[in-house]
């Protein structure tokens, strides 16, 4: 019995020993990855386009804010007060609208990152199977890896499989 035992923790042991685990740093690899540089690229420009119009917006209304506050001066009171409400309406209006947009852009920048986030664990995944890894562990600033040996970041071997895959796209 006592055979058998050892035995088993001879076996264990051995199994044990012949896993193939490497870590991953993941936000160098998300930094190095040229789909999320992509991503980030046309998310600019879309942010860069809205901070245009939203810079357009307030200063056209600026302009007819002056404008009215010179006429003001010569008006009655009563159509001071009318037109001065209906400029802060108009306000109210544009910084719904432009509120809106943003938060349309920072929802689709989320979506865009979650997926981005899932097609990389999946391809994670594929390239751990084809290379027999039993474990990839990931390293980030939370501390999940606190310590790797250097021959055990494969950061590098994995973004370059991420932007082959990217570039056939395989994606």
């Amino acid at each position: 019995m006592k055979k058998l035992i050892l035995t088993g923790v001879a076996i264990l042991t051995l199994t044990a020993c012949t896993d193939k685990v490497a870590f991953v740093d993941n936000s160098k690899l998300l930094n190095e990855y040229q789909e999320k540089k992509d991503i980030e690229a046309k998310l600019k420009t879309e942010v860069d386009a809205y901070k245009k119009k939203r810079d357009s917006i307030n200063i056209a209304y600026e302009t007819e804010a002056n404008k009215f506050l010179e006429q003001a001066k010569t008006m009655p009171e009563s159509v001071a007060k009318k037109r001065y409400n209906e400029l802060m309406q108009k306000r109210q209006i544009l910084e719904q609208h432009l509120q809106q947009e943003e938060m349309k852009i920072q929802m689709e920048s989320q979506t865009q990152m979650d997926s981005l986030l899932s097609k990389v664990k999946k391809n994670i995944k594929e390239y751990g199977k084809q290379k027999g890894y039993t474990f990839i562990l990931g390293a980030n600033d939370g501390g999940s890896v606190l310590y790797g040996a250097d021959n055990k970041d494969i950061t590098k071997e994995v973004t370059e499989y991420l932007n082959n895959q990217y570039k056939s796209g395989k994606k």
